[in-house]
């Protein structure tokens, strides 16, 4: 498997035509999109290994996966998802479906299946709330509305700041018609059942926010990926990295890791390249950064005066997160490729408030339970006699905030006795459901929102970059390009979160670059490769 190059100081002596920040997909997908367009890019990533949240990590004869548990749409021969990762992977990333069920709302008192499709999704929820076909028929129809009136409102972000000005109030109005209500205004108007919304708002953990809190629009992009159900990468995601990175150096672009950027420079009021934190400076006419607005303007961008625009925003949850490892296979162990979602009670916003306030004496507002070693078919090959099973739980920062200051891997024994609380709590749900597991784990290892501050730089330990709330839908300053010339964002902070969110805002960014829509230059090359 391919490994990005570690940096090398001789880098300063080459010239290159952009400088992208971060190998998650977005940085990645942008400099496959620059390269295939001529540029010689450079990427840079602080962590030891690229991939952003796509890589993985190893313990004894286990792996698993950061931040990838099922990705929608890519099964779909013309969906726009498949096509661009054809182009940035040449190809060369497989996948395989999930069940038909790809996700399983678990409550105290009954379990609810999302089934693949359109119409079977509107089956079998009805089965579980016979008075409610129509709220659940119209509720998917307001989730396609909302999508299709995405696309223009996105599609100006790619624009030139005139046009983008110009042409915003009519490209975004019905868009906003959806993003300035939450999802459970939505739902509100669509039954007075608080049991079927709590089920259909059950995927709320994939974006960071109880459907009182969220966005309509958000939660309907999420909804209408998966509605034809799930799919996992063959080999794990460290795919991503490993068939995307070759793309790049073929079209003479460079991937280093060990390489953290200290600061954006800046000249004459335009980005001209980036300082790392060894000293070490690189120059390019162009910078990209996909290390999040809060990080890039409040960390890298010296002198910049965006604070009354930070303050508009929020940071997303934080989590903690368990990595398992049985030494017996996962159809041995009964292990499904179904996610499971555990909640304690169909009142989301109720959970996740309460559990805020006192986390100690409320439940676990969410617990989610992935198993990779069921859903990657490669897998038994690659790890015999083993399975794995990811728990994800919400975990807000202040519980972990007094050792912000401390070392990874160094921290004290309260901290360690507060971790393994949290470890205790999460194998209890899992257990729950999942009885036959209790005393066959071989391994375990648990992470913190100080972990993922430590591997992705994200202050507070934020998830999924800006909370995808009403208000953030409404910061026209979550595009590309930003009030410093020559600098551009990518990356969730100006789409949304998640794989497919990450890769469209590689397309974003890449199409104001170059000034023009990158996916006419996909459909082009696969048009071409067809032919031959």
């Amino acid at each position: 498997m391919l490994a990005a190059k570690k940096y090398d100081a001789s880098l300063q002596s080459e010239k290159f035509d952009a400088i992208i920040i971060g190998s998650g997909i977005s940085g990645l997908s942008t400099a496959v999109f620059l390269a295939k367009a001529g540029k010689k890019v450079l990427v840079l990533e602080q962590h030891f290994k690229a991939g952003g949240y796509t890589h993985i990590f190893k313990r004894k004869d286990f792996e698993w996966d950061i931040g990838v548990h099922y990705i929608g749409d890519v099964h779909k021969e013309n969906s726009a998802l498949k096509i661009l990762f054809e182009d940035i992977t040449d190809k060369a990333l497989q996948w395989a479906p999930m069940d038909a069920v790809y996700d399983r709302m678990i409550f105290p008192d009954h379990s609810y299946d999302f089934v693949a499709g359109r119409e079977n999704f509107i089956e079998k929820m009805t089965t579980y709330f016979p008075d409610e076909r129509d709220a659940i028929v119209q509720y998917l129809d307001l989730v396609k509305q909302s999508v299709r009136s995405a696309r223009n409102f996105f599609v100006n972000k790619a624009l030139s700041p005139v046009q983008a000005k110009l042409s915003y109030p009519v490209m975004s109005a019905a868009f906003h018609k959806f993003s300035d209500q939450t999802t459970f205004q939505v739902l509100s108007q669509l039954t007075m059942n608080k049991n079927l919304i709590g089920v259909l708002t059950g995927q709320w953990g994939d974006y960071g926010l109880p459907p009182g809190q969220s966005t309509f629009a958000m939660h309907a992009m999420l909804v209408n990926h998966y509605l034809d159900g799930g799919n996992y990468p063959i080999g794990g995601s460290a795919r991503f990295a490993a068939t995307i990175i070759p793309v790049i150096e073929k079209n003479h672009g460079k991937v280093v890791v060990s390489a953290e950027v200290d600061e954006i420079l800046i000249h004459k009021e335009q980005a001209v390249g980036v300082r790392l934190n060894n000293g070490d400076e690189l120059t390019a006419p162009i910078v990209i950064s996909s290390a999040g607005v809060f990080n890039t303007f409040g960390r890298l961008v010296k002198g910049e005066d965006v604070q009354k625009q930070l303050q508009e925003v929020q940071r997303s949850s934080s989590y903690f997160c368990l990595y398992i490892g049985f030494n017996k296979t996962a159809h041995e162990l009964g292990l499904q490729k179904t996610n499971l979602w555990v909640y304690p009670d169909y009142d989301h916003d109720k959970t996740v408030e309460n559990f805020a306030k006192d986390p100690e004496s409320n439940p676990l507002p969410v617990a989610y339970l992935s198993f990779a070693s069921a859903k990657d078919p490669s897998w038994d090959q690659r790890h015999p006699g083993t399975a794995t099973m990811e728990i994800v739980g919400m975990a807000p920062f202040a519980m972990f905030d007094k050792w912000r200051g401390s070392v990874w891997q160094k921290r004290d024994e309260e901290y360690l006795k507060t971790k393994e609380q949290m470890t205790e709590r999460l194998l209890e749900q899992a257990f729950s459901v999942l009885p036959h597991l209790r005393g066959k784990v071989d391994y375990l290892e648990a992470s913190t929102p100080l972990t993922t501050k430590h591997f992705s730089g994200y202050e507070f330990g934020e998830l999924y970059g800006l909370n995808h709330n009403p208000v953030r839908m409404r910061q026209k300053w979550l595009r590309p390009q930003t009030a410093v010339k020559n600098l551009y964002l990518t990356g969730q902070d100006i789409t949304t979160a998640g794989i497919g969110g990450a890769l469209m805002a590689g397309v974003l960014t890449a199409s104001a670059i170059l000034k023009r829509n990158v996916i006419d230059d996909v459909v082009e090359r696969r048009t071409l490769k067809r032919k031959e």
